[in-house]
Formats: C-alpha cells, structure tokens, sequence
C-alpha cells in the first residue's frame, strides 16, 4: 500500500478479532509512533500495551472508574466487556512537559498524531484499528488506576486487531465544505 492510497482508504474497524498484532508488527506500529511531529523533541507521551488477560485487568479499572462516578446499570454491565473488543489495546497518554516554547496544546497534539499513526500503521499492514475516548479519557479514578500524574491526559484508546469483516467505507466528503481561499 502506497502512502497516498494509505492516507486516503484509511478506515475505522470497529469490529476487531484475534489474530492481534505480531510482534514484528507491533514494533512497526510503535515506530510510527515515536516518529511523528514532535516540537523539540519532547516525546510527550506514553502507551500502555494491553493485552490477553491485561484486558480484564483494565475492564476492571473501567468498572471501578464507572462505580466511582455512580454511573448507571448499563453503563457499570459494559465496562468489563469495553477491552475485550480487540485482541489489543494501546493506551495512549500525552505526558506533557514544562517548557517554554512548546505549550501543552502542541504536546497533546503530538500524542495525537501518535495515535493517528499507529492506527495508520496498523491499517498499511492490513489490520484493522479504532481510536476511542469517551467518558473513561477523562475519568480521574481511572488515571489514578493507571499511575498518571493529574496533568496526564488520555488521549484515546486504540482498539488493534483483524477487522472481523472487511467492508470498505464509501467517503463522498465536499471538499468545499471544509476548505476557501483566505
């Protein structure tokens, strides 16, 4: 795959199975990580590799975030089963650093870009991949769970492994939409 067809066929799997990664694979995918834009070099982030019985640990750690903030029945019923949708999980952390040129949006945003080439990455290697937050990106008893600082922020949850059906996503997007001339 091309890095044109690459940037324009990429898609979202949400529907994932085993095999997971390799670990040949793998290395190809934190490589892509660690070589996106990144001001002064700071590497502002962190992945937490979640895998096998890891998963149940983390839909653990969903659930006492969940109980934690009083949420509803069904929420606390999927917490548990939320890791299990993928063979992996790559938590992704932006580590924001002091430093006087480089504020706390650029480094978010590197972390960002990790993720985004990860999931490219996985996808050039004919795996499927999803990028999700939602409310457990922002829970505080979850980011104690997992050892981060208060100023850690979770910049997504990346869901790795086979797509279970391969459907190619139609994109008629107008372009005009989005893009004028000053």
């Amino acid at each position: 795959m091309d890095a044109i067809e690459l940037l324009l066929e990429r898609q979202s799997d949400s529907k994932l199975t085993t095999p997971g990664p390799t670990l040949s694979q793998l290395g190809i995918i934190q490589r892509a990580a660690l070589n996106v834009p990144d001001h002064a070099s700071l590497k502002p982030w962190q992945f937490l590799i979640v895998e096998g019985d890891d998963r149940i640990k983390l839909g653990e750690m969903y659930y006492q975030a969940a109980l934690a903030d009083n949420a509803d029945e069904k929420t606390l019923a999927r917490a548990k089963e939320l890791p299990l949708r993928a063979p992996m999980v790559i938590v992704c952390i932006a580590k924001v650093k002091q430093h006087a040129k480089v504020p706390r949006v650029e480094q978010v945003q590197a972390a960002g870009c990790a993720v985004m080439a990860m999931q490219q990455a996985a996808f050039a290697l004919g795996l499927g991949g999803v990028w999700r937050t939602g409310s457990y990106a922002k829970n505080e008893h979850l980011k104690s769970a997992l050892s981060l600082n208060t100023e850690d922020e979770i910049v997504g949850f990346l869901y790795l492994g086979t797509p279970a059906q391969r459907v190619k996503k139609f994109r008629n997007i107008p372009i005009d939409n989005f893009f004028q001339t000053l």
